[in-house]
């Protein structure tokens, strides 16, 4: 996969993306990332990409000059994707469906924004890390590389990862999860985790995803659909009390 991102701060993009698991599939080459410097395609012997905005206001915006040179330069894949808040919000659905794309790329905002001929004549969509404010596009950049790549096939070591892990396939925050020791403070692993029985497991698993997304996310129980009768009838045979974990929600009707 290829992604190309535009930036003033190419740095940022280069040191986030070295490391980790996202720094083996760039050097494996299942992950191809290149972050380009718009200041660099500013033609004025200060470098300016920025001016005042039309009929005043606060701050400065980028300007669209360098912007468009560097994108028309490049030649990036598409989509681009301008990073804004008035974007559709990102989320893992949206990061599942640019994995499967041969590459795509960003584009990242500073000062006040960009000129809107930006928006209207050069990026395809834009995209929204939430209802924040940054300083510019680059923190959410590497969010939405970290959320993509880690889903390209081949990048993750464990395969089943992305399927288990919360707002998966199944729409469901993941169990609590333990690991050693057994007794740590007089906290102890449940019983259920280690006596080997991996269809008890697997039963106590989904119960737990599915009470604490009850209790933390109910709108991702909403948006599945509700419960089947087949988890209902799972959750009232699970004494909750047992475990470690508290809980208090009531199982909805």
């Amino acid at each position: 996969m290829r992604i190309d991102v535009f930036t003033l701060f190419p740095a940022m993009i280069n040191e986030f993306c070295a490391h980790s698991l996202l720094g083996r599939a760039t050097t494996s080459g299942a992950v191809h990332v290149g972050a380009h410097d718009i200041r660099e395609y500013s033609t004025d012997v200060h470098r300016t990409v920025d001016d005042a905005p039309f009929g005043g206001g606060a701050g400065m915006l980028m300007r669209p000059e360098p912007i468009f040179a560097a994108v028309e330069a490049v030649q990036p894949p598409r989509p681009l994707f301008l990073l804004g808040p008035g974007g559709q919000k990102f989320d893992q659905a949206m990061a599942e469906s640019m994995a499967q794309l041969d590459g795509f790329s960003l584009l990242c905002g500073r000062y006040e924004g960009v000129d809107h001929r930006v928006r209207e004549h050069l990026v395809d969509h834009e995209i929204s890390v939430g209802d924040v404010v940054l300083a510019g596009g680059e923190v959410a950049a590497c969010l939405i590389i970290e959320a993509v790549t880690r889903l390209v096939p081949g990048v993750m070591g464990n395969a089943i990862s992305p399927v288990t892990e919360s707002f998966g396939v199944a729409g469901l925050l993941e169990e609590p999860q333990y690991t050693r020791p057994h007794d740590f403070r007089g906290w102890h692993v449940p019983e259920v985790l280690r006596g080997g029985d991996h269809a008890k497991i697997e039963k106590w698993r989904l119960a737990q995803a599915l009470w604490r997304t009850m209790e933390q996310r109910p709108d991702l129980i909403e948006a599945r659909g509700g419960l089947t009768d087949a988890e209902k009838a799972l959750l009232e045979g699970v004494d909750f009390a047992s475990y470690p974990v508290s809980f208090t929600s009531e199982l909805p009707d």
